[in-house]
């Protein structure tokens, strides 16, 4: 039994899909009708730079799930390889909406949308360096859920993304994480400030909740051809009522992936594959579950290396 996985921003590295864009006509057709669909350069950004407007949120999301989207549709009509017969599709925070484009929920066209939207609302959502996000490493979640529970008075921080055993990520204003940063030091729990402009996946992100939920609402969702893990309950999403719900949710929701790879693996799941650029979800399932095959599809090559196990 085996699920398809997608990365969410961090992934990104100016020049990923190259190699697919200059041998295969599809992957250039995609970064076309993206370029036209956004109205925007977008290819010429992923492909050329400069790094720093790539890491701009509203640009790093469609870029992602471009790469993302490409490489799923070539294993797909390239190789003949259907991943449609995955278990389940799960993403991270953004790479929920590669899932959803690529079970056949939403449209090519309106993910990339719905992505450049909720790109620009979640960094506009708290000005420019007030907001902030900081690592949490060698940690279990309980012992930062009591930790931020015994702080509460001097400190106000959020758990953004519990990853992994032993990586979790938190959010908040930048003088409360500093604050923070400085009582998990003395608790001997090793933490590093990330290079992000925003407090992802907390209440600080309400704004950009408010915009979603009026964006969401226009779309018109398919039922999925595969079963989707939800991000903001770690668990299986029964139509695409709940889905609108959750997308909405997920903005200011912890991201509960090691407890979504945990239910895939209690579920029968031995085998992910992961779709998009880097190595980052394969990372953090290894740390999850080491026994579990994993794969991560960069390369042409690690595409003909692909051996299911259904």
């Amino acid at each position: 039994m085996f699920s398809v996985i997608f990365p969410g921003q961090g992934s990104q590295l100016v020049g990923m899909g190259k190699d697919f864009y200059n041998k295969y006509t599809l992957v250039k057709d995609l970064f076309k009708e993206a370029d036209d669909t956004l109205d925007f350069p977008l290819s010429n950004l992923i492909l050329n730079g400069p790094k720093e407007d790539l890491n701009l949120t509203e640009n790093t999301q469609p870029a992602i799930f471009l790469i993302s989207y490409s490489i799923f549709k070539l294993i797909k009509e390239e190789f003949d390889i259907n991943l449609n017969k995955a278990n389940f599709f799960a993403g991270h925070s953004l790479g929920e909406y590669s899932a959803l484009a690529s079970a056949g929920v939403l449209s090519f066209s309106h993910t990339l949308k719905i992505l450049k939207i909720r790109g620009k609302a979640m960094q506009n959502s708290v000005p420019k360096g007030v907001g902030g996000m900081v690592a949490v490493l060698g940690s279990e979640i309980e012992t930062i859920e009591n930790f931020i529970s015994e702080n509460k008075t001097k400190y106000e921080c959020y758990i953004a993304n519990d990853n992994s055993a032993g990586q979790i990520v938190l959010s908040g204003n930048i003088e409360d994480l500093e604050k923070m940063m400085v009582d998990l030091k003395s608790a001997n729990i090793k933490n590093i400030k990330l290079p992000v402009s925003a407090p992802f996946h907390c209440k600080l992100m309400n704004k950009a909740t408010l915009v979603m939920n009026e964006e969401i609402e226009k779309l018109n969702f398919k039922e999925p051809e595969n079963i989707l893990i939800s991000n903001v309950t770690g668990k299986e999403i029964s139509n695409s009522n709940e889905l609108k719900d959750l997308l909405v949710k997920q903005i200011e929701s912890r991201v509960r992936w090691r407890e979504s790879v945990l239910l895939m693996i209690n579920k029968g799941i031995n085998q992910f594959i992961e779709i998009g650029p880097g190595k980052v979800l394969s990372g953090l399932i290894k740390r999850i579950d080491k026994n579990v095959k994993v794969s991560a599809i960069n390369t042409e090559e690690d595409i003909k290396l692909i051996n299911i196990d259904e």
